[in-house]
C-alpha cells in the first residue's frame, strides 16, 4: 500500500465515552435564544428547527453506531511536513482501478463521501461496470476533524492542501491519480493539477468557486453567466455574511461553537440550509440526518471548529485568477450553484459540463446516484 510503510499508521475513532457524557449534559442544559414571530430562516435557522435537531441528537443519534460505520473504512494518520494528516483509505478489488482522491469542503468531512465510496470502489457490485473501479483516498484536511487543528499561521490554506495531498499520494504509492471535490475541494482539485499536470489524469468539481473581479467586463458573457455574476455581486450582503466573519474574525466566532454544541448545530444547520438543494426546506430532507450529525459530532469531539475556519483567512484563492493547469476538468453543476462558464473555462480546461435539476451543494451527501455517474464518465476516457 505505502512506499514508506513506517509513515503510515493505522487509525481508528475511539472517543471516550466521558465525552460523550459531557456532549450530552451540554444538550440538556442548553440555553435557548429568543425568535421574533414571522421571520422564518431570514435572520438564520429558526430556533424550532435547531431544537428539533438538538433534540435528535440528545436522544436518538447514536454516535457509536456511527463511529462503528466510520471505523468500518480503513483509516490512516501520517505526518507530512510536520502536519498531521487523517485519511481514509478503500481500495477497490478490481486490480487496474484508477486511484481517485476526494477532497471535502467546509464544513465538511470524509463523512461526505460515505454514500459514494463503495459505488466507486466497487462497480461491479453496484450495477456499474467494473472498468469504472477507482481506488479511493479520501483526506481530511488540515484544521479539520481527525487531522486535528494546524498550529501555525498559513496551514490552513487550500493551496497548503494541496501540497499535502500531493505528498500524501507520492506516500502512498501512486503515480497517476484523478481528483473530485466540492467547495473547498474545487479548489484543492485545480490547485492538484497546476502542482502536477503530468500525474493528475482527471480533475472533476461540482459547486466550482468562481469569484468575479469587481470590475469585470461581461459584456461577452452569457445571459447565463450575466445572472450569476449579478447574484454574486449580491451574495456578501446576504448569503456570504458567515464567509465575512470567519474570513475576519474566526477566533471571536470560535468560542461559542467550541463551548455549545447547540451553537456548533444552529451554525453549521445554517450553512446546510442556504447551499443544499433551494427546492428543500429543511436540513434532514436534503441530507440524511444521521450524516449530518455525524459530521457535527467529528467537529465537536474534535474541538476543531475554530482550526478550520481558518482556510477562510489564509487562502490565497479569495478573489484570485489562477491560471489553467490544462489537466482535463469536469464541472458538475447543481442547483444552488453559481459557477460562471465563462470564469470557468478561463482558469481551467474544461472539457465536461453537466447541470443537474436535483442535488446541491453538498452533492455527494445529497445526490450521490448522479455524482457518481458523472465522475465514471468523465474518468472513462482519462484512464489510459
Amino acid at each position: 500500500m505505502s512506499t514508506d510503510q513506517t509513515a503510515v499508521r493505522p487509525f481508528r475513532i475511539d472517543i471516550p465515552q466521558t465525552q460523550i457524557d459531557d456532549l450530552h449534559a451540554r444538550l440538556d442544559h442548553t440555553r435557548w435564544p429568543h425568535q421574533l414571530p414571522d421571520v422564518g430562516w431570514t435572520r438564520g435557522v429558526p430556533t424550532d428547527h435547531v431544537r428539533e435537531l438538538a433534540d435528535y441528537w440528545r436522544h436518538s443519534f447514536d454516535w457509536r453506531r456511527q463511529e462503528e460505520l466510520l471505523n468500518a473504512r480503513p483509516q490512516f494518520v501520517t505526518e507530512i511536513d510536520g502536519l498531521r494528516v487523517h485519511f481514509e483509505h478503500i481500495r477497490s478489488p478490481e486490480p487496474d482501478a484508477l486511484p481517485l482522491v476526494l477532497v471535502h469542503g467546509w464544513p465538511g468531512s470524509p463523512v461526505e463521501f460515505a454514500g459514494v465510496i463503495d459505488a466507486l470502489t466497487d462497480p461491479r457490485a453496484h450495477g456499474g461496470d467494473p472498468a469504472d473501479a477507482f481506488h479511493v483516498v479520501v483526506p481530511t484536511l488540515p484544521g479539520f476533524g481527525f487531522s486535528g487543528p494546524t498550529e501555525v499561521t498559513g496551514q490552513a490554506a487550500t493551496e497548503r492542501a494541496a501540497a499535502l495531498i500531493a505528498a500524501l499520494m507520492d506516500r502512498l504509492g501512486y503515480e497517476r491519480y484523478g481528483t473530485q471535490g466540492g467547495d473547498a475541494g474545487s479548489f484543492v482539485g485545480p490547485q492538484l493539477g497546476r502542482l502536477h499536470p503530468g500525474r493528475v489524469v482527471g480533475v472533476h468539481v461540482n459547486g466550482l468557486l468562481t469569484i468575479p473581479s469587481w470590475d469585470v467586463d461581461t459584456s461577452g458573457y452569457s445571459e447565463a453567466d450575466r445572472a450569476k455574476v449579478a447574484q454574486l455581486s449580491e451574495w456578501g450582503s446576504d448569503t456570504g455574511g458567515y464567509a465575512a466573519i470567519q474570513s475576519t474574525r474566526p477566533q471571536a466566532l470560535a468560542y461559542g461553537l467550541t463551548d455549545s454544541p447547540v451553537g456548533l448545530l444552529g451554525w453549521l444547520a445554517d450553512i446546510f440550509h442556504l447551499f443544499t438543494d433551494p427546492a428543500v426546506d429543511a436540513v434532514h430532507e436534503a441530507v440524511d440526518q444521521d450524516a449530518f450529525l455525524t459530521n457535527v459530532s467529528i467537529y465537536w469531539f474534535t474541538g476543531t471548529i475554530g482550526s478550520s475556519m481558518r482556510l477562510y483567512t489564509e487562502g490565497e484563492q479569495w478573489g484570485a485568477t489562477p491560471a489553467s493547469s490544462g489537466v482535463p476538468t469536469a464541472c458538475a453543476n447543481f442547483p444552488g450553484d453559481v459557477t460562471v462558464r465563462a470564469l470557468a473555462d478561463e482558469q481551467n480546461n474544461v472539457v465536461r459540463w453537466t447541470d443537474f435539476d436535483r442535488g446541491g451543494h453538498f452533492a455527494a451527501m445529497e445526490a450521490p446516484d448522479l455524482l457518481v455517474a458523472d465522475v465514471r464518465e468523465f474518468f472513462a476516457d482519462l484512464r489510459r
